[in-house]
């Protein structure tokens, strides 16, 4: 009776064998000549339980499957290599997705969310006897690619937005877009537990320190190492990027502030002319200066305080502070 989540796919002497019986495993296992790729979709703990039995995995390594909230890390445990890794998707922000693999001397055990279809890996186009016929660390190698790859995208889309995100700081800097640099930082903070522990697992995969890892497939892993080495130089630009963007902001809250003070000053000025003529101006002139009994002197005073009310509003907008 097939389960649900559950794929078990053995290659033979160049054949393919399909079986929906976890404890089929250790037969295949057994047999020596087949190597067995078994793929679990978001499985129970039971029927994790039962096939971490059936392929002899430690223990621990299953409670770690189960529990599914490990760091990616690789470690070898009773001749299994135990790698974990993350995958990641973006919609409006980035999403981080637990990958298991268990490699054995002849077998592959993959563990991962309903929403991660490994059978879409690109470099399983060649078909998965190819695949297998050269052993399962190879199919590792293929799955693990095509994780990394897909980190690209994500690093495309988070690119734009900080590009985007530096347009808004310069045109519109409100207290919107200093979420939106908190949020970006803080997302760059969860992109950092993914790819410095993936770039260093990748480096104890390619030192040979696992036999597990045959010689003929050290060099696809190292191809691995590289892209993640990419990856980390391009995010620590993204880090360097949002701390900028928001040293630019604060700049800019300052510059506005600083504009703002600046034509208050010029205001204050053009304002203190109005307030002297409104002296001259005062209760005891005010009906003489109506009537035609002040003097020719009173009159020029009054002239000369317009004028330079008036040569101070040109004085400030030629500065540009009104």
């Amino acid at each position: 009776m097939a389960i649900d989540g559950l794929r078990i796919q053995a290659v033979r002497s160049g054949k393919v064998i399909e079986v929906d019986d976890p404890d089929a495993i250790g037969g295949l296992i057994a047999d020596g000549k087949a190597r067995v790729w078994i793929d679990l979709a978001d499985p129970s703990p039971a029927l994790v339980e039962r096939v971490a039995a059936c392929v002899g995995l430690h223990p621990l390594v299953a409670d770690d499957i189960i529990e599914r909230n490990e760091r990616a890390k690789v470690e070898l445990i009773d001749g299994v290599i135990h790698l974990v890794m993350y995958g990641l998707t973006r919609e409006r922000t980035t999403e981080r997705h637990e990958l298991d693999f268990a490699l054995g001397r002849n077998f592959l055990l993959s563990v991962h969310p309903a929403t991660w279809d490994p059978t879409k890996a690109h470099q399983l186009k060649i078909g998965l006897p190819t695949i297998l016929e050269r052993g399962p660390d190879f199919l590792l190698w293929a799955l693990v690619d095509s994780v990394v790859d897909g980190y690209f995208p994500v690093f495309d889309t988070l690119a734009d937005e900080i590009d985007g995100l530096q347009d808004d700081v310069v045109n519109n800097a409100v207290p919107a877009t200093l979420e939106h640099v908190f949020r970006l930082k803080s997302e760059l903070v969860s992109l950092r537990h993914v790819i410095a522990p993936s770039r260093e697992i990748f480096s104890q995969l390619t030192s040979r320190e696992f036999d597990l890892i045959g010689e003929a497939q050290v060099f696809y892993f190292r191809d691995v190492y590289d892209h993640l080495i990419r990856l980390t130089d391009e995010f620590d630009s993204f880090r360097e990027l949002a701390a900028g963007t928001l040293e630019v902001y604060l700049s800019t809250i300052n510059n506005n502030l600083s504009v703002i003070m600046k034509r208050l000053t010029g205001v204050t000025v053009v304002l203190a002319g109005i307030a002297a003529l409104g002296g001259l101006f005062g209760m005891s002139e005010a009906g003489p200066a109506l009537a035609g009994q002040e003097p020719l002197g009173f009159w020029l005073i009054v002239a000369g305080s317009i004028a330079l009310g008036a040569m101070a509003v040109w004085f400030l907008r030629r500065i540009a502070w009104l």
